[in-house]
């Protein structure tokens, strides 16, 4: 999967031609679309939820990505282990630091309210998630969990795929935010993409530059034409949940540049639960939080991050407490990488490999999954993959989509047991 640089904002878009848009972006397979919000009323969008709503009892996904590389030993933190505070003498957390989940593991501080769910038995850690062979390069390693395919580069993401067989409307699969992520780019289909608030550079790029998009050309290989695909899906998107975002923006303190990844968690939260109580017949929303590429200064940065991502995803769970489809949400939380054991010169960690993965819900099976990686049995400084994520994709396409995962990923190691 090519990995180009992005466009230059500042260089001016005149003359900007579609087919030059994707030779820019590198859209050999992933289809990076930007864009705009608004347009409908709120009843517009209850319409539709009562013309088509999900059928009850219908599993909902909730793919939360966090970008950067998280610290899985500062997440998860194996507070009764000495090699942790041998391997880390300043950056460790003290046992009295940290939210006990048992005796020899616990929570980072900041993740109150995700503690709370462990109590509640809502909360299930998958230990030691990667995949063979781990590549350090954040662009890399992202398209590898977004693409579900370690061994080679495919032009179609995981999500993508089910999206292919699971029939052609992109209202299937929302991503909150201005980007589509590779993970929910088809060969056939593709989610739709949406920005959580109003104007920014990126949404006068997508009104100026973006139009070109809905026609067809004779020359158009299979990633051009799934550009145009992504684009119709995006107008059907705007129309329908035009109304809904715009107040999210100015209610859930919305970024004013429009980024969903950088509007914060909160505000695209908020709009994922505004749409699941509207009945919206949407199966998976993908959302995402930035700055876990911690290589200095970890304690303070991690733990600030994490904060804000317990919070949005606590307030999350509280907006659904009491509704119908409160049981029915599985939200999942994967970084591309967990950290070195070994704390770096700064106080922060460099590119790792394993991590943990957290999914949440009613539903879930609640506890540890897969065993805990060994802090002096190494690989070269790493630590040693101990689960699959292909294990925890293909539980998830299976029990929360209904979807067989074979005809999702290149391989399906043994069910976990992750979802009750």
């Amino acid at each position: 999967m090519t990995n180009l640089p992005p466009l230059d904002p500042k260089k001016p878009m005149d003359g900007l031609t579609r087919r030059s848009f994707l030779r820019a972006s590198g859209v050999t397979g992933a289809v990076a679309l930007l864009a705009g919000a608004g347009g409908v009323t709120l009843e517009r969008v209850l319409a539709r939820g009562h013309e088509t709503p999900l059928a009850s009892n219908t599993p909902i996904l909730v793919l939360l990505t966090m970008y950067g590389g998280n610290d899985g030993l500062n997440t998860v933190i194996p507070f009764a282990d000495p090699a942790y505070h041998d391997s880390r003498p300043d950056l460790a957390y003290k046992p009295e630091e940290v939210l006990h989940l048992d005796g020899a593991l616990g929570l980072n501080p900041g993740l109150k309210g995700m503690s709370d769910l462990w109590t509640q038995k809502k909360l299930a850690i998958v230990r030691g998630v990667g995949y063979p062979k781990p590549d350090h390069s954040h662009f890399r390693s992202m398209d590898i969990w977004q693409t579900a395919s370690p061994e080679a580069p495919v032009p179609s993401g995981w999500i993508g795929r089910w999206l292919d067989t699971a029939g052609d409307d992109p209202l299937l699969a929302l991503n909150i935010g201005e980007v589509l992520p590779p993970l929910a780019v088809g060969t056939k289909a593709t989610a739709a993409a949406l920005a959580v608030s109003g104007s920014s550079s990126k949404a006068a790029m997508a009104t100026s530059t973006l139009k070109a998009f809905s026609s067809a050309d004779v020359r158009d290989g299979p990633a051009a034409k799934l550009v145009v695909a992504s684009y119709a899906a995006q107008q059907r998107c705007q129309q329908t949940f035009g109304d809904i975002v715009a107040q999210s923006g100015d209610e859930a303190g919305g970024d004013a540049a429009g980024n969903g990844n950088r509007a914060g968690l909160a505000a695209q939260l908020d709009v994922v639960s505004r749409c699941i109580k509207a009945n919206v017949p949407t199966r998976v929303y993908a959302v995402s939080v930035s700055g876990f590429d911690t290589h200095a200064d970890e304690k303070v940065a991690q733990t600030s991050q994490l904060t804000q991502m317990d919070k949005a995803i606590t307030a999350f769970r509280a907006s659904l407490a009491g509704q119908a489809r409160e049981k029915d949400v599985v939200m999942m939380a994967y970084s591309e990488f967990g950290r070195r054991v070994k704390a770096n010169a700064s106080e922060g960690t460099d590119h790792g490999t394993a991590g943990p993965v957290f999914l949440i819900g009613d539903a879930v099976a609640p506890g540890f999954h897969g065993d805990e990686p060994s802090l002096t049995d190494l690989d070269n400084g790493d630590l040693k993959t101990t689960t699959d994520f292909r294990a925890v994709y293909g539980e998830v396409l299976d029990k929360v989509l209904g979807a067989d995962p074979t005809k999702v990923l290149d391989k399906t190691p043994d069910a976990l047991g992750l979802i009750a």
